[in-house]
């Protein structure tokens, strides 16, 4: 086991080489600092929200409504952390960005083509960006 700063530490679990902004299903644990209780208790078997620990919910929650990206599956609010399965998944924006994958991109509502390294949208004189931006002009 490696020391940091004269202590023992425990190795990342993280995946080496994953990009874990991919499209994929995680299981993640938010912990609070330093481990406080300020979540809520355990009552009766219960788990009863502080103020805090609604606050958290509640932000927790709207992060879903917010990022189309991100997919909440199941979740649960401890007293001093939160467990939950979220899916990352690839949406097509309306904003006009593209999303590439290999050999093709969807730009809006557009089907486009990936030629040279260039996004292209119907004909060669249609040409919006770089595959590296991938932005439409």
């Amino acid at each position: 086991m490696e020391k940091y700063k004269g202590k023992y530490r425990i190795e990342s679990n993280r995946l080496k080489g994953w990009d874990y902004s991919s499209e994929a299903i995680y299981f993640i644990t938010i912990v609070t600092q330093n481990r406080e209780c300020n979540l809520g208790k355990i009552i009766n078997g219960e788990m009863a929200l502080s103020e805090f620990g609604k606050l958290v919910k509640t932000e927790w929650l709207k992060s879903f409504d917010i990022r189309d990206e991100l997919v909440l599956d199941e979740y649960i609010i401890m007293p001093n952390h939160l467990h939950a399965i979220v899916i990352i998944q690839n949406v097509v924006p309306d904003n006009g960005t593209a999303v590439i994958d290999n050999d093709s991109a969807v730009i809006g509502d557009d089907t486009a083509v990936i030629c040279d390294d260039t996004v292209v949208i119907g004909d060669d004189t249609d040409v919006i960006g770089d595959i590296t931006t991938a932005e439409a002009h």
